[in-house]
């Protein structure tokens, strides 16, 4: 068995074990079920919501919760096992610093991936049983796709952070901090500076700026295949640029992987 998989099947396992995989499975279920049967109650009614409707709801909900689980997920991979020992153990096998990292990002990103597909899957066959099932499929896939690469980069976040600091408690602080920073404060300031230019800026310098935040990413490429009246505010503009879906979905993979290799690179020069 080559190491990354057995470092990844162990990272599993301790998922399974402090019931991460359960716990992050039953919120994401619980609140898409409630969102796709009660998601209407607002406007007096009960029962199933249009797709559309659902895909929006969903999106607006994933983007606070999905980065927040993946970072409480992962911030403690590295900085916690340097403070425990452990770390320095794994070391002494025949394991390269590159197969470590990889192994866990493999282990948790499972965990990740999993809950989210059963998770948000159950309002997928939900929706399936009530509309046209191959319609909620495919709106249904590119979300949680999606959702899966947004908790894949605050994994890849996460680890950057578990690698740069030396406490445990610098790094579940500074991990609240970044997602502050990209859920609520990155969108604020966005709306401030569109706000404050006497000339504001124009579509593709709006959309630039948005890809700069893998939160806001995630939402135009979900929104993007909606009816934009499910959609107010700046991302009702946003979704209309000139970037195609694929290739939102290739930004999302670049958020991905820069964090990740970022993280190899400290993680080499780190001296333990």
């Amino acid at each position: 068995m080559s190491p990354v998989l057995s470092v990844a099947i162990k990272e599993f396992q301790d998922g399974l074990r402090n019931r991460w995989l359960i716990s992050i499975t039953l919120i994401f279920a619980i609140l898409s079920l409630g969102l796709s049967y009660y998601g209407s109650v607002a406007s007096g009614e009960i029962g199933l919501t249009s797709i559309s409707s659902t895909i929006a709801s969903l999106s607006s909900l994933a983007v606070f919760l999905i980065p927040l689980i993946a970072l409480l997920l992962a911030y403690d991979s590295f900085v916690g096992e340097q403070e425990s020992g452990t770390l320095l153990l794994l070391l002494t096998y025949p394991i390269s610093h590159s197969q470590l990292l990889l192994g866990k990002f493999v282990g948790q990103g499972a965990i990740m991936a999993l809950a989210t597909v059963l998770g948000f899957g159950s309002a997928a066959v939900l929706l399936g049983f009530q509309m046209d099932f191959a319609s909620v499929m495919h709106s249904f896939g590119l979300f949680i796709l999606t959702a899966i690469l947004l908790g894949l980069c605050f994994i890849s976040i996460a680890y950057v952070i578990s690698l740069v600091v030396s406490e445990k408690s610098k790094a579940a602080g500074l991990a609240l901090i970044l997602w502050f920073f990209f859920i609520l404060v990155f969108d604020l300031g966005l709306l401030a500076v569109l706000v404050g230019m006497e000339d504001g800026l124009s579509q593709q310098q709006l959309v630039n700026l948005m890809l700069l935040n893998p939160a806001d990413i995630f939402r135009m490429v979900n929104l993007a295949s909606l009816d934009t009246s499910d959609v107010n505010g700046v991302l009702a503009v946003a979704i209309n640029g000139s970037i195609s879906p694929l290739g939102l979905l290739g930004l999302q993979l670049a958020w991905i992987v820069t964090p990740l290799v970022a993280a190899g690179f400290i993680f080499n020069r780190k001296t333990l």
